[in-house]
């Protein structure tokens, strides 16, 4: 019998979420953002159920390669753009749009030689201060891109540091506006968080919004609402079972650097789950976990292969009793990622693209 941990990929929720976000910005483009392998859950395992996006944004040539290998035969966007100039003939024969932040992807796109002309996006940076021109270079750019042959169409794009939060976006999104002014072509500024909180304005949504890890059931805005706020469903579920379970007294201590010490007696158990399959290590004791579908809590450090857990809110449970990590449990309990991200000082994004290759994965609800 294989060690009893899986993942299971749920796409019946990706199919929900998908919906829930083009509701979030009508009449708008949207771009799936698969991303790191689908943000850990693996662009085939994905692609059935998001294949009804408009198009799908990442950052690597293998990943583009591989929708391409799906059959996918609509817009792929590189949200990086190319890293040297050989990538521009992948995106000749594989038809891919790309951004394009720097002075370097011009002169590279400048010496290529294709007989299709390529769409690109140029980026603005507007405030996040990663890529992107500055706004004093942003319609040089454009002025540069316009002029050669080997560009077809120029979209316009920009992303926001703080859609999520109490700054918001209107200092970017005026910034934006007042640096693209007059400049035709089609625009890109939501990420999921933008799009959830403000895609109902139509200067905000534009004509094309990025939906990211509200696709996978995450709240961009944890903990200030939370994804069935948001309507979203858990797109991964992490389970395992219990693999032993340890009668403690007053006193006795639980797993490395004794980190946990039993305040009277109490059942724990040991699930077949550690940092080695993608658990965060440095989540501390009382980050949530269900056992048998009802909400108890992690005691002691989490180790390469095991992890324990609290039995007194679950006496009947034993070997073999099932063990939710985070998503679906049993019935109709649910775990959302966020809230054990939370718990451990993290991000959802960051749990799910550390699932590890050794736990096996599956799909249901296709």
């Amino acid at each position: 019998m294989p060690r009893p941990i899986s993942a299971t990929i749920h796409q019946d929720a990706l199919r929900a979420n998908l919906e829930r976000a083009r509701q979030a910005a009508p009449d708008a483009n949207l771009w799936a953002v698969v991303k790191a392998n689908a943000y850990g859950h693996g662009i085939e395992r994905v692609f059935p159920a998001l294949r009804a996006a408009d198009g799908f944004a990442l950052l690597d040539l293998d990943e583009a390669e591989r929708l391409r290998a799906l059959g996918w035969r609509g817009p792929i966007l590189l949200l990086e753009g190319v890293f040297e100039p050989r990538d521009l003939e992948l995106c000749s024969r594989l038809n891919l749009w790309h951004a394009v932040h720097c002075e370097a992807q011009i002169d590279w796109l400048a010496a290529h030689k294709t007989h299709a002309p390529q769409r690109v996006f140029l980026k603005m940076n507007s405030g996040m201060n990663r890529l992107g021109f500055t706004p004093e270079r942003f319609r040089s750019a454009w002025a540069r891109l316009s002029a050669l042959p080997q560009v077809e169409e120029i979209s316009l794009m920009t992303h926001f540091s703080d859609a999520d939060g109490a700054r918001g976006i209107a200092h970017q999104l005026a910034c934006f506006e007042a640096a693209s002014q007059d400049l035709p072509g089609e625009r890109s500024l939501c990420n999921s968080a933008a799009l959830l909180r403000h895609g109902l304005q139509p200067l905000v949504r534009q004509d094309w919004v990025r939906a990211g890890i509200a696709l996978y059931g995450g709240a961009p805005d944890h903990p200030e609402r939370r994804a069935a706020d948001w309507g979203l469903q858990p797109g991964m579920t992490l389970a395992s079972r219990l693999i032993g379970v340890q009668q403690l007294q007053a006193g006795d201590s639980v797993g490395y650097g004794s980190r946990f010490t039993a305040p009277g007696p109490m059942r724990i158990g040991v699930v077949a789950c550690g940092y080695a399959d993608g658990y965060p290590r440095h989540a501390p004791s009382g980050t949530p976990v269900l056992v048998e579908g009802q909400r108890t809590r992690l005691v002691g450090r989490v180790s390469m292969d095991m992890l324990t857990v609290d039995l007194t809110p679950v006496p009947q449970a034993g070997i073999g009793s099932p063990v939710t990590l985070w998503g679906r449990g049993p019935g109709a309990a649910l775990l959302p990622i966020d809230e054990v991200a939370e718990a451990a000082g993290t991000l959802g994004y960051e749990l799910m693209c550390a699932l590890a290759q050794r736990v096996p994965v599956s799909c249901s609800g296709e």
